[in-house]
């Protein structure tokens, strides 16, 4: 039995297309991911239980706090993960551009570097509102039709797998395969709400 209706292999990363996908089993790992607002770059507002982000467009604090991003408005979650699978929720509803995915914990965070694989991101994105992307190197279109308002995020440490779904329409966007060789942390970008799972 296949379940995939059409796959694109690399190297890397694979993205698989499927009209209906069973992902609920991952709730089982389901992890409490709360946003650090020490990490927050000085455009970004982390509110108080650290749920939600939002992109202020000017700088929200004269504080220097030396763990946050200064290379783009972007923000960890509080908890890194070096072992072990781990899901989470985002609801990223009709924004017009975010970020998704994970970092490791070394990531430059002052000079801009581009968000891939080789500079420690797994991420995918979505630009000017139909610009659908895995940020690989070089970057990859995803079909416009996968563009969801939430997006369940895996990450299968120990395989070197993180892998993104649409919660909604229940089906698989894109898997990015690697080998972790440290923490890797919770990464967002723009606009976005933790769902809470518990």
């Amino acid at each position: 039995l296949h379940l995939f209706t059409h796959c694109l292999f690399f190297p890397q990363y694979y993205c698989c297309y499927t009209p209906r996908m069973n992902f609920r089993p991952k709730l089982s790992f389901t992890a409490d991911v709360v946003l650090d607002s020490n990490t927050a770059h000085p455009w970004i507002v982390v509110s108080e239980d650290g749920k939600v982000l939002r992109n202020g467009g000017h700088c929200q604090s004269a504080l220097k706090k030396p763990m946050a991003f200064e290379n783009g408005p972007n923000v960890l979650g509080k908890e890194g993960f070096a072992t072990g699978r781990h899901y989470w929720e985002v609801e990223v509803g009709n924004k017009t551009e975010w970020y998704l995915g994970v970092a490791r914990e070394s990531v430059d965070r002052k000079r801009r570097t581009s968000l891939c694989p080789e500079a420690g991101y797994w991420v995918i994105c979505l630009k000017d509102g139909n610009d659908f992307q895995a940020l690989t190197w070089p970057s990859m279109s995803l079909p416009r039709r996968l563009k969801a308002q939430k997006i369940g995020l895996f990450l299968d440490y120990d395989q070197g797998q993180v892998s993104f779904y649409n919660v909604e329409g229940k089906s698989h966007i894109f898997t990015f395969s690697d080998v972790f060789t440290e923490k890797v942390y919770p990464f967002f970008g723009a606009d976005v709400t933790v769902k809470h799972l518990f």
